[in-house]
């Protein structure tokens, strides 16, 4: 999908595990990067195939080939919107293609707000890329990273039921909130979420706005 945007400063492309990502990101381009032309592509099997013991170098194959599409088209930064391929994605940028993974601008900052930071992922996969990152974030700071897996999410959201996971994570988010400084909702998919933690007296930080916003760094006149 692309949304050629007139006298635009610069084509930002998007690397989607799922369809659903497409409105979202492309409602937060409009609002932050408004003159940017935006470029997606959306590969479900990438995430399958990622989620497999021994699979990385395919991974990073098909990952590679996506962000060579992008450049061809006219990408001068992509943003790759799955946390688990985040750091594939990362390690790919080069001259002239700038790669930034969704999870790492929201990390930055959890770790700036409290030393103990509770993690909710709806994917095992998501764990250790995630943890990782917050590690390099936290750079010997003394933090504390608590994981909580939310049973069934997934589940929930590959059949649609959007309602239900977006409930499973809220009350996910509320126990783990009180043992926490702040809680870091893992993935993309999870921000509908935050809406039903509003009023919350722990911060719950969601990804994509924050990504799109570091994105906008590197766009000219944004």
């Amino acid at each position: 999908m692309s949304e050629p945007r007139p006298d635009g400063p610069g084509t930002v492309g998007f690397l989607h595990t799922a369809q659903v990502h497409v409105e979202t990101f492309e409602a937060l381009s409009r609002e932050l990067i408004p003159a940017a032309r935006t470029v997606h592509r959306v590969n479900p099997e990438a995430l399958e195939l990622a989620r497999h013991d021994g699979a990385w170098e395919r991974v990073r194959a098909v990952v590679a080939g996506h962000l060579s599409e992008l450049r061809e088209a006219g990408c001068e930064v992509v943003l790759c919107t799955c946390s688990t391929l985040g750091g594939i994605a990362e390690g790919l940028s080069e001259d002239g293609l700038e790669v930034i993974r969704i999870d790492r601008p929201m990390l930055r900052r959890a770790v700036t707000l409290g030393p103990r930071i509770g993690v909710l992922a709806a994917l095992t996969s998501t764990v250790e890329p995630t943890t990782q990152v917050l590690a390099e974030e936290a750079a010997g700071a003394d933090v504390t990273f608590e994981i909580s897996f939310v049973d069934g999410a997934w589940d929930a959201f590959l059949s649609g039921d959007a309602e239900d996971y977006r409930f499973r994570i809220a009350e996910a988010a509320r126990t783990l909130s009180s043992r926490c400084d702040v809680v870091v909702l893992a993935q993309a998919s999870m921000e509908p979420a935050a809406a039903l933690l509003t009023g919350l007296g722990t911060p719950v930080l969601t990804s994509p706005r924050s990504a799109v916003e570091a994105v906008a760094g590197f766009i000219p006149s944004c």
